[in-house]
C-alpha cells in the first residue's frame, strides 16, 4: 500500500483518485471544492493545503486544468515543493506546456524529487472505467516506481522518453482528436443536409475504414445532442493554443490545427465553452444554417 496525494478531483481526477483507492492506497486529498463523499467515506484523509499532502505522502498527483494551476499547486506559499522531502515523487497528470514542464521538472529535482509528466487521454469515460491512456515523462526509475499506480488508472501506459516529451505526446494527441472530431462533425453535417439519417450513416461508416474512436462516441454525441461535458471545448483550446504556440516556436505550420481552433473559439463565443468538445460540430451547424439532427 502506498501513501499516495491527489490534489485536483473534478471530472477527471474524482474518478482517478477513486480507483487508486479501490487498488488498496492511502489517499490524502486536496482540492478547491470538498472531496467526493465516496472518497471520505473510504478512508481518504482531506488536507488543507498541497504542502501537507506532500508531508504526508509519498507520491503525489496533480490533476488540474491548465498551466498556471500547475505552477501554484506545486509552487505557492503552501503549495507542494514547500512540503517535499527528499525521495518523493510528484507526478502531474494534467494536460500542459511541455516547454514548462521541463521547467518544474528542474526545480521538483532540485529539492531531490522526482518528477513525472504523465497526461492522460479517455476522458470521463475512460477515468471511470481506469482505461486511460498514459503517455510519461521521466526516469526509468521514477516510472517503474509510479507503474503499478498507473495501471489502476489505465491500460495503454507508456514511458515516451524524458521530462516534457509526456506533455507532447499529448499535445500532438489533442491535434489528431481535434481534427477527427471536425471530421466526423463535417461528414454528418453532410450527409444530414442530403437527407440521409445522420444515426444511420453513422452505423454503416462504423463499419467501414472510416471507423474511429471519436465517430463511436462523439459522432453518437453529435446525432443524440448529448454534449454534456466530459471533456470541455475550453480545456481542448487550451490544448491546441499549447500546439500553435509550439508550432511558431519551433517553425513549423499546422494549418488544419489553426483551422480547428478558430471553430473552436466560435464556440466559445456563441457560449459553449464549457460543453463537450464532440460540440464542436455546433459551429459548422451555425456556419451552414443546419443541425446534424434535432434533440
Amino acid at each position: 500500500m502506498a501513501k499516495v496525494g491527489f490534489i485536483g478531483l473534478g471530472i477527471m481526477g474524482a474518478p482517478m483518485a477513486l480507483n487508486l483507492q479501490k487498488g488498496g492506497h492511502q489517499l490524502f486529498l486536496h482540492d478547491q471544492k470538498a472531496p467526493a463523499q465516496e472518497l471520505v467515506d473510504g478512508g481518504a484523509t482531506v488536507c488543507a493545503s498541497g504542502a501537507e499532502v506532500a508531508k504526508n505522502a509519498d507520491i503525489i498527483i496533480t490533476m488540474v486544468p491548465d498551466t498556471p494551476h500547475v505552477d501554484a499547486v506545486l509552487f505557492s506559499e503552501n503549495g507542494v515543493a514547500a512540503g517535499l522531502s527528499k525521495g518523493k515523487i510528484v507526478v502531474d497528470m494534467s494536460s500542459i506546456s511541455p516547454i514548462a514542464t521541463k521547467e518544474f521538472a528542474k526545480k521538483i529535482n532540485a529539492l531531490g524529487c522526482e518528477y513525472l509528466d504523465a497526461p492522460v487521454s479517455g476522458g470521463e469515460v475512460g477515468a471511470k472505467a481506469a482505461s486511460l491512456t498514459i503517455m510519461i515523462g521521466g526516469s526509468e526509475a521514477a516510472f517503474a516506481t509510479v507503474k503499478p499506480l498507473f495501471e489502476l488508472m489505465g491500460k495503454n501506459i507508456t514511458l515516451v522518453g524524458g521530462n516534457g516529451d509526456g506533455q507532447t505526446t499529448k499535445v500532438a494527441n489533442q491535434i489528431i482528436v481535434a481534427l477527427n472530431i471536425q471530421a466526423v462533425a463535417e461528414a454528418l453535417l453532410f450527409a444530414s443536409k442530403a437527407g440521409a439519417d445522420p444515426a444511420k450513416v453513422r452505423q454503416a461508416l462504423m463499419g467501414g475504414f472510416a471507423n474511429s474512436r471519436i465517430l463511436e462516441v462523439h459522432g453518437e454525441r453529435m446525432v443524440k445532442r448529448t454534449f454534456n461535458p466530459g471533456f470541455r471545448i475550453e480545456l481542448h483550446q487550451k490544448d491546441l493554443n499549447l500546439a500553435l504556440q509550439g508550432a511558431k516556436a519551433m517553425g513549423v505550420s499546422l494549418p488544419n490545427t489553426a483551422a480547428t481552433q478558430e471553430l473552436m473559439n466560435s464556440c466559445a463565443a456563441n457560449g459553449m465553452s464549457g460543453l463537450d468538445h464532440s460540440a464542436l460540430c455546433r459551429a459548422i451547424e451555425i456556419m451552414s444554417n443546419h443541425e446534424i439532427a434535432k434533440a
